[in-house]
């Protein structure tokens, strides 16, 4: 058994390390690997393209980088913060239990990744909530607002997380089916689901809860916050 195809690992190692291009870093320790291996040069070519033909769905998701840029530069977050005031009654509280509820069905049904950081969170559900926290008192403050981003985020997270378990294909329920029957306990995807799904509910109301209290908080802290220099306009 050789070992030199390792050397691949050496190579990622070092291009981490001295702060390389990752792409750049990752070819050539694809290369490294392989002729190591022994294949040749138009072996290696070959394989690289039928890799990227075979798995270009998953550059779809680097496209919504530039998608999102475009509208922000466009006033993608002000279109969002006009639309926050004209809804009277929509707190903090409620814009981010509703965007839980909303993230959670979707996980439950595949479509985790219609939303995320970089495609709600950032441009949208971030600064909709500072706008909502701001309706019921004085502009926050800058460590505030964190606090409503760091919330928002969280928000996210939870709900793709204890939502995604429910849906039945997904790769850590089907895992969980083969790692019990490897130990003679037969369990069908849908069994496995629908122990999940108590889980996901007391996921919700838990985190509902923590952002009914942050809610409070920001309210309690609105007097304080009117005499702060460094409050966010």
């Amino acid at each position: 058994m050789s070992y030199w195809p390792l050397l691949g690992i050496a190579v990622v190692v070092a291009g981490f390390v001295l702060r390389f291009n990752p792409v750049i870093v990752v070819v050539c320790a694809g290369l490294v690997s392989g002729l190591a291996a022994g294949k040749s040069i138009p072996d290696l070519l070959a394989l690289l393209g039928e890799s990227f033909v075979s798995n270009r769905a998953l550059l779809m998701f680097a496209l919504t980088l530039p998608t999102i840029g475009l509208l922000e530069r466009a006033g993608l977050r002000e279109h969002a913060l006009r639309w926050i005031e004209r809804l009277r009654g929509l707190t903090l509280s409620r814009l981010l239990a509703g965007y839980l509820l909303v993230r959670q069905g979707l996980s439950m049904v595949g479509l985790i990744d219609i939303a995320g950081h970089a495609q709600t969170v950032r441009p949208l559900l971030a600064p909709m909530a500072e706008s909502a926290a701001g309706k019921t008192r004085a502009p926050l403050a800058r460590d505030e607002a964190q606090r409503v981003h760091a919330m928002a985020a969280a928000t996210d997270n939870i709900g793709r997380f204890f939502g995604e378990d429910v849906f039945l294909a997904f790769g850590a329920v089907l895992l969980i089916q083969g790692f019990y029957a490897q130990h003679g306990i037969h369990l069908e995807p849908l069994q496995i689901a629908l122990w999940a799904l108590p889980t996901a509910i007391a996921a919700f109301i838990i985190h509902a809860v923590r952002i009914v209290l942050l809610q409070r908080r920001l309210d309690r802290a609105a007097p304080a916050s009117e005499a702060r220099p460094d409050a966010v306009d």
